[in-house]
């Protein structure tokens, strides 16, 4: 596997640090452009390190959150 481009970690950190946030926010928050914050999520998504899902609030929108893989051994089911 190779290893993910510098965009893509600093959107994975902010997610799992900020929470879930729309593509507006991540760019708000990155400081990075809306085209580079575009290919990280993408990137993201083909690893299936975050979860793309409809904001219920305005379905125009779509919510990007990291994928919370419980610790081995814990005996939790993903969500």
């Amino acid at each position: 596997m190779l290893p993910l481009p510098p965009s893509s970690k600093t959107v994975l950190r902010i997610l799992r640090t900020e929470g879930a946030m729309t593509h507006k926010d991540i760019v708000n928050r990155s400081k990075c452009k809306s085209r580079t914050v575009r290919y990280a999520l993408k990137k993201l998504k083909e690893r299936e390190l975050i979860i793309a899902k409809a904001n219920l609030h305005d379905m125009r929108q779509i919510i990007y959150q990291n994928r919370i893989v419980p610790p081995q051994g814990t005996g939790m089911a993903e969500s």
